[in-house]
């Protein structure tokens, strides 16, 4: 049963999340942009601590022992385990003050379920990942069919007109859903690491992937969350200088 908040009082959080290389900025981390997003699309006030890895502070040892960003301070409680968290919040901070994000459609989560693991596939294999590269490929095709295919809500059955490709903006629809903060961030990870070690771009054949990040790019919500291009490269450097 979802908890409502007090009418007049914003919950306290804090999101802290891994930092860069610079021990400041955003480092390379989906699950901790996947949170930040899901955050920022609710409305709800709060702040985001970055957490240097290689030198994490004492109060924060204290504070979440042996856990890794992202983790959530709630009201002063603690949450861990980013899908946990997600699920906490789309519960917690729930309609009237705060939109849902779940989706409509259930393929709007699965549809992209594969891709990361393929693509990790694909980079550490490479030079010789025809087989890995294939695979990667037919996930992108099956996202770009769905993302393509008009949603049982974008047809009108009272219509003689029928759509041939759906027009919409992001999975579910026009607006960002959780299905998109979990696909986007791995997405804007594959076109920068891909092409850095690989030189691999998404074939501009798969025109509704290419609308889908075109849209997500301006969207603030996912832009000012993704971590620097140069975040993504080191982090795959190592994985890149130990292919045969």
């Amino acid at each position: 049963m979802a908890q409502r908040q007090n009418s007049d009082k914003e919950p306290s959080i804090e999101l802290f999340i891994k930092a860069g290389h610079d021990g400041e900025n955003v480092g390379n981390c989906p699950f901790c942009q996947r949170l930040f997003m899901v955050l920022w699309l609710k409305g709800v006030k709060f702040t985001v601590t970055t957490v240097d890895m290689r030198k994490k502070p004492a109060e924060l040892k204290d504070l979440a022992p042996g856990t890794n960003p992202p983790f959530l301070l709630y009201n002063g409680t603690l949450k861990t385990d980013f899908i946990k968290i997600e699920e906490f919040l789309e519960q917690t901070l729930a309609p009237p003050r705060y939109p849902h994000l779940s989706p409509l459609n259930k393929e709007s989560f699965d549809v992209g379920a594969d891709i990361f693991a393929k693509f990790s596939a694909f980079i550490k294999n490479s030079p010789n990942n025809a087989f890995q590269e294939k695979n990667l490929l037919r996930e992108f095709k099956r996202l770009d069919d769905y993302l393509n295919s008009p949603l049982p809500e974008e047809i009108d059955h009272n219509s003689s007109e029928t759509i041939a490709v759906s027009g919409r903006k992001f999975l579910d629809g026009d607006r960002l859903t959780l299905a998109d903060c979990n696909l986007l961030p791995k997405l804007h990870v594959i076109r920068v690491a891909a092409k850095k070690y690989c030189d691999f771009d998404i074939p501009a054949q798969f025109t509704g992937v290419w609308r889908y990040l075109q849209n997500a790019y301006e969207r603030e919500e996912f832009k000012q969350t993704c971590p620097a291009d140069i975040e993504i490269e080191k982090a795959y450097f190592t994985v890149a200088s130990k292919r045969k």
